[in-house]
């Protein structure tokens, strides 16, 4: 593909302020993400571990609620598609979501099955760094009963062709089914949709998408094999996007920050955004399907859509929990960024 005359900067801030406007359609396993924040105030006499005093408990959009926040976040139009419970966690997210401008009509309830909610225990101060002291999650991971299946599917029937982009965000609590796979693939390819798959299990489920976003360790765990070098994480990305017959595969690294594998036989390493300043990684990889969803719906080249990405990743990963990124932070990021020589 012939190089753009503008700088990367300025490819950057074009794709950036494309993200705005675009529609995005959410389908995937929605997550109440808990925090219990407590002060640490003396250590147990009953177990070897710390005593928290109560400070404040809230619930977050995590999980796919928290890539459709992150969408929101960047101006785009979303709507989402799952199922929730019918219980404090469900009723929250789904008024948060609701709060932030994101459609819920696609939230499906399913009597006796709870929201999938992950509680973690923080413990921290003004003057202590904040620690994660346990994760308590209540998830249910057995498939969805027939009944919600068929009204999430009516849901994708009427909602897809209002969209221009989707991205399946499958953490394998169960509702990411064959039958779902099915009822949104084929009709987002007729539309002409960016399909974004960001799928902790088996990755070949998903043929003729647009770009897929595992980690290292999902790649890894779907082709069976061990990747140690940037070599072998190249031949994964590109043996799976022949699999699902995508355009491109991003693989994140963590310290290592991403590999992007082309369908052309291209491959590119781009160095982690804030390998010094990592506060916590909760979510980042949402973040990431999100900018490269939107970048690519809005025009990007599959280069700059990771680049965007990455300088995302970059700035969720020093805050507290699963988070989103503005505009403007993302512009600044941009503005700020020391040239990286990819390899």
């Amino acid at each position: 593909m012939e190089q753009s005359p503008l700088s990367t900067s300025t490819r950057l801030h074009v794709a950036l302020r494309a993200c705005a406007g675009r529609r995005v359609l959410v389908l995937g396993d929605m997550l109440a993400d808990e925090y219990i924040i407590g002060r640490p105030s003396r250590l147990s006499r009953e177990a070897p571990i710390p005593v928290l005093e109560w400070v404040d408990r809230y619930i977050v959009p995590g999980g796919a609620t928290n890539l459709a926040r992150n969408c929101r976040a960047l101006g785009a139009t979303v709507a989402v598609c799952g199922t929730i419970g019918d219980d404090e966690p469900g009723r929250a997210l789904a008024a948060r979501l609701a709060e932030e401008g994101i459609d819920t009509a696609g939230l499906i309830g399913e009597a006796g099955r709870p929201t999938a909610t992950a509680t973690r225990v923080i413990g921290g101060g003004p003057q202590i760094v904040s620690q994660q002291i346990a994760r308590i999650d209540r998830i249910v991971r057995e498939p969805i009963a027939a009944g919600t299946q068929a009204r999430l599917i009516a849901f994708l029937e009427r909602a897809i062709p209002r969209h221009d982009a989707l991205v399946v965000s499958d953490y394998e609590h169960g509702v990411i089914a064959p039958a779902l796979i099915a009822a949104a693939l084929p009709p987002a390819r007729y539309h002409g949709h960016t399909i974004t798959v960001d799928a902790h299990g088996d990755l070949g489920r998903f043929v003729g998408i647009t770009i897929a976003t595992p980690n290292q360790d999902e790649a890894a765990a779907s082709l069976g094999r061990a990747l140690h070098t940037d070599d072998d994480v190249c031949r994964a990305g590109h043996d799976l996007a022949r699999q699902m017959a995508a355009r491109a595969v991003l693989i994140t690294r963590g310290s290592e920050g991403m590999t992007l594998a082309e369908s052309d036989g291209s491959c590119r390493h781009l160095p982690a955004a804030a390998l010094s300043e990592v506060r916590d990684a909760t979510g980042a990889g949402d973040t990431v399907s999100a900018v490269v969803t939107l970048a690519l719906a809005g025009g990007a080249s599959l280069a700059d859509a990771a680049r965007l990405s990455n300088l995302a990743a970059g700035i969720v990963v020093r805050r507290l929990g699963a988070a989103v990124v503005t505009p403007g932070e993302l512009a600044a990021a941009i503005d700020s960024a020391a040239p990286t020589e990819e390899r």
